[in-house]
């Protein structure tokens, strides 16, 4: 069982920025990949980002430009650096963790951009 631990959301203005983190429990170099989602009330989830074991990113084209997936295989933990929010980022975010056979999710951290 992979444990998650997001953080690093909250509330921002248009145009700022957050950066947010997911540790995992387990050494994140033996996932086939991580990725961030992202749920905004009344949608479905979707994919905001992913980075491979051998990281290759894959960036949504709704955020491309703006947002930058990376990460630190000695900390066991993925970021998401969120540049020029809009309004249409605010959503629930969530870190998944893809083993060979299993996936694993975070709790969530909310993401609120006002205008």
């Amino acid at each position: 069982q992979v444990q998650l631990v997001e953080s690093g959301g909250g509330l921002v203005q248009a145009g700022g920025s957050l950066r947010l983190s997911c540790t995992a429990s387990e050494s994140i170099f033996d996932s086939i990949g991580m990725g961030w989602f992202r749920q905004a009330p009344g949608k479905e989830r979707e994919l905001v980002a992913t980075i491979s074991s051998g990281g290759t990113t894959n960036v949504a084209s709704s955020v491309r430009g703006r947002f930058t997936i990376s990460r630190d295989n000695a900390e066991n933990t993925i970021y998401l650096q969120m540049n020029s929010l809009k309004p249409e980022d605010t959503a629930v975010y969530y870190c998944k963790y893809s083993a060979l056979r299993m996936s694993y999710w975070g709790q969530g951290t909310q993401v609120t951009v006002s205008s």
